[in-house]
């Protein structure tokens, strides 16, 4: 095993999804009629799977697997999100009109799961070519250098923003990216301009979908008391809007939160998770965490995560193949963002955007794709020379 510490992290983090899918799913499983372990049990089918696929990824020669396997990932699971629409009910599973899960032997898999981080290794493969320092390049030239990365960005929004209609993930894809060109050795100017150009993108595919406009208008609802406060009154007042109802889920997610202290309620003691968090083991879970758990369950399993995104990017700096550095700092960068979305989502922050906590939401696509995330790195450092 090239790295023990990742290993043993990531396979933490997996564990305490077991006992958190068994904890927090109560209600769910008495609203479907179901067996009281049938979450746990199945999430913990999929911790199995996932811990093996780490481990199993990790003993594979570099050289001789990481393309095909980052490849396949990237180009599979497009072709998969494009075809997802035209293909017959009885192989998709929908949501809100959007068909996002391929049904397979029983369970549902999300290909953009696997999408991401296929991504993120033709990011890394593309940019360790392609990119490289920018004395003397120019705005322009930087722009005509990115045209075809941004061409490839767009129609993967199209297709999960609009298609799949999850514009959170197109969210933690796009922030990766960004990161990923400062790494890759873009200037600022550029970064900025990109950056710039995001947020506009951003409004716009806010104002095409109303239920975004709801989503952001109720999470203002709740936010505007304390931020309008650092403003004029005159100013404060043009920009407070109408609350006629309390913002649902932010607000008993908040109530969790509080509800839970410094130890927590206990384990199955949490009362948030009967009714009021809609499947709280998914989206929601550490609002689930906090109140079971208290401030020192979420402290701990912020630590082991920080821990791991310590040892993915300790990989990532000392690899002297530009390729594997770009690969392991994307694969970091990627749950970075994953969990703070989640995590400023839940606590009010900003608008909640639906995106799982890697490792620790309930489902298997999250966890098997953050799974092979974990796993690549694992084997891109096998072999990697290391500066001195």
């Amino acid at each position: 095993m090239p790295d023990r510490k990742l290993f043993t992290l990531a396979s933490i983090l997996i564990t305490i999804s077991v006992i958190l899918s068994y904890s927090l799913s109560a209600y769910v499983t008495l609203r479907f009629g179901v067996n009281e372990f049938h979450f746990a049990i199945r999430q913990a089918g999929f911790a199995t799977l996932s811990i093996f696929l780490i481990w199993w990824l990790a003993q594979l020669d570099p050289d001789k697997w990481l393309k095909p396997i980052g490849f396949t990932l990237f180009i599979g699971s497009t072709i998969l999100m494009i075809a997802m629409p035209f293909l017959p009910d009885f192989l998709v599973s929908a949501v809100g009109g959007a068909k996002r899960w391929i049904k397979f032997f029983g369970f549902s898999l999300a290909p953009v799961e696997f999408f991401k981080v296929g991504f993120v290794y033709f990011l890394a493969w593309s940019f360790s070519r392609k990119l490289g320092h920018h004395d003397g390049m120019g705005l322009r030239n930087e722009f005509i250098r990115f045209a075809p990365y941004a061409v490839v960005f767009v129609g993967a929004m199209f297709i999960i923003a609009f298609v799949q209609n999850d514009l959170g993930q197109v969210v933690v894809l796009g922030l990766t990216l960004l990161f990923m060109l400062i790494f890759a050795g873009s200037s600022f100017r550029f970064f900025f301009s990109i950056l710039s150009a995001t947020l506009l993108f951003f409004i716009f595919f806010i104002l095409t979908a109303e239920h975004r406009i709801l989503r952001i208008k109720s999470w203002w609802a709740l936010a505007q008391n304390s931020v309008l406060e650092l403003f004029p009154a005159a100013i404060a007042r043009q920009l407070r809007v109408p609350t006629e109802e309390e913002p649902y889920q932010i607000g008993h997610s908040l109530n969790a939160i509080s509800n839970g202290g410094f130890f927590g309620t206990g384990v199955g003691s949490g009362t948030f998770k009967l009714g009021f968090l809609s499947e709280v083991h998914t989206d929601f879970v550490l609002a689930g965490l906090a109140e079971e758990f208290g401030f020192l369950g979420v402290l701990f399993v912020v630590i082991i995560f920080m821990w791991m995104l310590q040892r993915i990017f300790k990989i990532a700096n000392r690899s002297a193949n530009t390729s594997i550095y770009l690969f392991s700092l994307g694969i970091g960068l990627l749950l970075s963002f994953s969990f703070l979305v989640n995590a400023y989502g839940i606590s009010g922050i900003t608008p909640i955007k639906g995106i799982s906590v890697p490792f620790l939401s309930y489902g298997g696509s999250a966890m098997l794709g953050a799974a092979f995330g974990v796993g690549m790195v694992l084997m891109a450092s096998k072999k990697a020379k290391m500066k001195k």
